[in-house]
């Protein structure tokens, strides 16, 4: 008898350490300062961003789930969605706000919270939106790295030197980012200063972006640009299956395209703008304001030339210009 009680005891007491173990995970997930992660685009689409993210939260010594918490909301593309998403991370009362895919993103963020600290990847000018004070000294509760650079103008001039005989350039933009106003009044003026003709065509959706196509087809310009914007690199893909069937030698905005199929692109690095929002986010874990954070800009631009498309499209590309690239995939 006072064995079987025991060992009723003993297994009462396993089955008290086998509903504490699950509590005490739960408190110790709970005691991790936790970030919340706000996406306009997809889990799916966003993997190698997200990486990139978790890097630079590593290199400030952060590893999602020892000891930082990460809440994510995507937006699945739905931009309207932001507001609210942002709204749910701050009543989650999380220790920063980590935004991403585009500046819609952070002014989301921004509109929802003025106290807790938010680092976003910024496509256009901070200072012109009202995001930052200024560059150097952001002032408010937001700062990030930008990919804003006069990079525009120096992709249409590699457009030209690749199609030398262009005179017709068709530009693709998205109306609704902040952005496209800004390399639209820059791409007049180059366009001028190059001899070309320069057309808008704007597409924020699915749909659009096969109507601006159609336009292609009507128009027959020479070459396509298309602006740098969430919603073009979420709809990679298709773009570059439109450029292809429609024939359109095209430069694009980041490395991404080209390695996807694409023929030409020319911008800063995705990556290290989402690793260094990584690394601000660790800075500010530990103590740091972002009041007090400089805005990063990009220094390192590449150039990448997908020989095996332009082959397709019938391109000769000058070997000035493949001196030039900083990669060339064949």
């Amino acid at each position: 008898m006072a064995i079987e009680i025991g060992r009723r005891q003993f297994i009462s007491t396993l089955g008290g350490v086998a509903v504490a173990w699950p509590l005490v995970a739960r408190a110790q997930q709970a005691a991790l300062p936790v970030v919340g992660f706000l996406n306009s685009a997809s889990a799916s689409s966003s993997e190698h961003p997200v990486q990139a993210f978790r890097d630079g939260l590593g290199e400030a010594g952060y590893v999602e789930g020892r000891n930082v918490a990460i809440e994510y909301r995507w937006a699945e593309g739905q931009i309207d969605r932001l507001p609210s998403l942002a709204a749910d991370l701050v009543q989650r009362q999380v220790a920063v706000i980590a935004t991403s895919g585009g500046d819609v993103s952070a002014m989301a963020a921004k509109a929802a919270t003025s106290s807790i600290p938010i680092v976003s990847t910024i496509g256009g000018d901070p200072v012109k939106s009202g995001l930052v004070a200024s560059f150097n000294r952001p002032g408010g509760n937001l700062t990030g790295a930008t990919l804003f650079a006069r990079s525009a103008d120096k992709r249409l001039e590699l457009l030209h030197e690749l199609i030398p005989k262009a005179v017709i350039i068709m530009a693709l933009f998205d109306p609704s980012d902040p952005v496209a106003a800004l390399d639209s009044e820059s791409l007049q003026a180059a366009s001028k200063t190059l001899g070309l003709h320069l057309r808008i065509a704007n597409a924020g959706t699915v749909s659009e972006l096969e109507a601006a196509f159609e336009t292609v087809d009507r128009d027959r310009p020479d070459g396509l640009f298309v602006g740098a914007n969430p919603f073009f690199n979420r709809q990679r893909d298709q773009l570059i299956g439109l450029a292809a069937r429609h024939t359109i030698p095209t430069i694009y905005p980041f490395r991404e395209f080209p390695a996807a199929g694409g023929l030409i692109s020319y911008g800063s690095r995705l990556a290290d703008t989402y690793r260094q929002v990584g690394i601000y986010t660790g800075r500010i874990l530990k103590g740091e304001s972002p009041a007090d954070l400089p805005v990063v800009q990009p220094t390192k631009f590449e150039l990448v030339i997908n020989l095996k498309t332009a082959q397709t499209l019938g391109i000769n590309v000058p070997p000035t210009l493949l001196a030039l690239a900083d990669e060339v995939i064949e």
